[in-house]
Protein backbone atom coordinates (compact mmCIF):
# COMPACT_ATOMS: atom_id res chain seq x y z
CA UNK A 1 0.00 0.00 0.00
CA UNK A 2 1.17 3.44 -0.64
CA UNK A 3 -0.09 6.82 0.98
CA UNK A 4 -1.26 9.75 -1.21
CA UNK A 5 0.08 13.35 -0.16
CA UNK A 6 -1.93 15.89 -0.34
CA UNK A 7 -0.64 18.04 -2.96
CA UNK A 8 -0.54 14.64 -4.91
CA UNK A 9 -4.12 14.47 -4.13
CA UNK A 10 -4.88 18.21 -4.93
CA UNK A 11 -3.31 17.81 -8.06
CA UNK A 12 -5.08 14.91 -9.09
CA UNK A 13 -8.57 16.17 -8.37
CA UNK A 14 -8.17 20.47 -9.38
CA UNK A 15 -6.18 19.11 -12.36
CA UNK A 16 -4.50 22.93 -12.86
CA UNK A 17 -0.98 22.19 -13.20
CA UNK A 18 -0.57 20.33 -15.97
CA UNK A 19 2.60 18.85 -15.48
CA UNK A 20 2.13 17.56 -11.43
CA UNK A 21 -1.73 17.06 -12.56
CA UNK A 22 -0.65 14.27 -15.23
CA UNK A 23 2.00 13.00 -12.75
CA UNK A 24 -0.62 12.43 -9.88
CA UNK A 25 -3.70 11.80 -12.35
CA UNK A 26 -0.91 8.68 -13.94
CA UNK A 27 0.20 7.63 -10.55
CA UNK A 28 -3.51 7.21 -9.15
CA UNK A 29 -4.41 5.24 -12.19
CA UNK A 30 -1.73 2.88 -12.06
CA UNK A 31 -0.76 2.31 -8.59
CA UNK A 32 -3.98 2.61 -6.55
CA UNK A 33 -6.21 -1.08 -7.20
CA UNK A 34 -9.13 -2.46 -5.66
CA UNK A 35 -6.33 -4.96 -4.66
CA UNK A 36 -3.51 -2.58 -3.58
CA UNK A 37 -5.50 1.08 -2.57
CA UNK A 38 -3.69 4.22 -1.81
CA UNK A 39 -4.16 5.17 1.61
CA UNK A 40 -5.31 8.97 2.86
CA UNK A 41 -4.95 9.85 6.04
CA UNK A 42 -6.67 11.77 8.53
CA UNK A 43 -3.88 15.00 8.32
CA UNK A 44 -4.24 14.80 3.79
CA UNK A 45 -8.41 14.93 4.60
CA UNK A 46 -7.87 18.51 6.71
CA UNK A 47 -5.14 19.82 4.54
CA UNK A 48 -7.47 18.92 1.62
CA UNK A 49 -10.65 20.87 3.36
CA UNK A 50 -8.41 23.74 4.08
CA UNK A 51 -6.48 23.99 0.34
CA UNK A 52 -9.75 23.51 -1.47
CA UNK A 53 -11.37 26.27 0.71
CA UNK A 54 -8.26 28.71 0.90
CA UNK A 55 -6.65 28.27 -2.83
CA UNK A 56 -9.80 27.11 -4.43
CA UNK A 57 -12.70 29.42 -3.06
CA UNK A 58 -14.47 26.09 -2.91
CA UNK A 59 -17.67 26.54 -0.36
CA UNK A 60 -18.24 23.85 2.28
CA UNK A 61 -20.80 21.96 0.41
CA UNK A 62 -18.33 21.45 -2.66
CA UNK A 63 -15.79 20.17 0.12
CA UNK A 64 -17.79 17.89 1.76
CA UNK A 65 -18.81 16.12 -1.62
CA UNK A 66 -14.66 15.93 -2.91
CA UNK A 67 -14.59 13.88 0.60
CA UNK A 68 -17.80 11.57 0.14
CA UNK A 69 -16.41 11.07 -3.74
CA UNK A 70 -13.19 10.06 -1.82
CA UNK A 71 -14.74 7.75 0.44
CA UNK A 72 -16.57 5.80 -2.65
CA UNK A 73 -13.37 4.87 -4.62
CA UNK A 74 -12.56 1.75 -4.01
CA UNK A 75 -9.18 2.06 -5.01
CA UNK A 76 -8.18 4.69 -2.01
CA UNK A 77 -8.38 3.64 1.80
CA UNK A 78 -9.34 6.80 3.59
CA UNK A 79 -8.36 6.11 7.63
CA UNK A 80 -11.66 5.32 9.42
CA UNK A 81 -14.14 5.99 6.79
CA UNK A 82 -17.10 5.61 9.14
CA UNK A 83 -15.38 8.42 11.27
CA UNK A 84 -14.39 10.49 8.31
CA UNK A 85 -18.72 10.46 7.42
CA UNK A 86 -19.54 11.38 10.94
CA UNK A 87 -17.78 14.44 10.62
CA UNK A 88 -18.81 15.36 7.46
CA UNK A 89 -22.25 14.76 8.28
CA UNK A 90 -21.36 17.25 11.59
CA UNK A 91 -19.58 19.91 9.54
CA UNK A 92 -22.44 19.87 6.78
CA UNK A 93 -24.75 21.45 9.37
CA UNK A 94 -22.71 23.12 11.10
CA UNK A 95 -20.58 26.47 10.78
CA UNK A 96 -17.44 24.77 11.83
CA UNK A 97 -14.08 24.01 10.06
CA UNK A 98 -13.81 19.99 8.77
CA UNK A 99 -10.59 19.46 10.78
CA UNK A 100 -12.16 20.86 14.10
CA UNK A 101 -14.95 17.97 13.38
CA UNK A 102 -13.01 15.55 12.64
CA UNK A 103 -10.90 15.84 15.68
CA UNK A 104 -13.80 15.78 17.77
CA UNK A 105 -14.68 12.65 16.08
CA UNK A 106 -11.88 10.90 15.99
CA UNK A 107 -11.69 11.40 19.92
CA UNK A 108 -15.15 9.79 20.27
CA UNK A 109 -13.51 6.80 18.10
CA UNK A 110 -11.22 6.27 21.22
CA UNK A 111 -13.46 7.10 23.87
CA UNK A 112 -13.34 10.47 24.57
CA UNK A 113 -16.96 12.56 26.32
CA UNK A 114 -15.77 16.00 24.73
CA UNK A 115 -13.19 17.58 23.29
CA UNK A 116 -12.27 20.68 25.34
CA UNK A 117 -11.38 24.02 23.46
CA UNK A 118 -11.20 27.56 23.21
CA UNK A 119 -13.07 27.38 20.57
CA UNK A 120 -16.32 29.41 21.08
CA UNK A 121 -17.89 28.84 17.95
CA UNK A 122 -16.83 24.73 17.85
CA UNK A 123 -17.90 24.60 21.31
CA UNK A 124 -21.99 25.21 20.79
CA UNK A 125 -21.60 21.50 19.30
CA UNK A 126 -22.16 19.12 21.56
CA UNK A 127 -18.70 17.29 20.95
CA UNK A 128 -17.03 20.15 22.53
CA UNK A 129 -16.60 21.79 25.66
CA UNK A 130 -15.52 25.73 26.21
CA UNK A 131 -12.06 25.94 28.06
CA UNK A 132 -13.24 29.22 30.09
Amino acid sequence: MKGLDTNVLVRFLAQDEPAQSALAANFIETHCTDETPCFIGHIVLCELAWVLESNYHQTRDEIAYAIEELLHVGQLAVLDPEVVRAALNDYKRSNVDFPDHLLARVNVSKGCETTVTFDRKASKYAAFTLLE
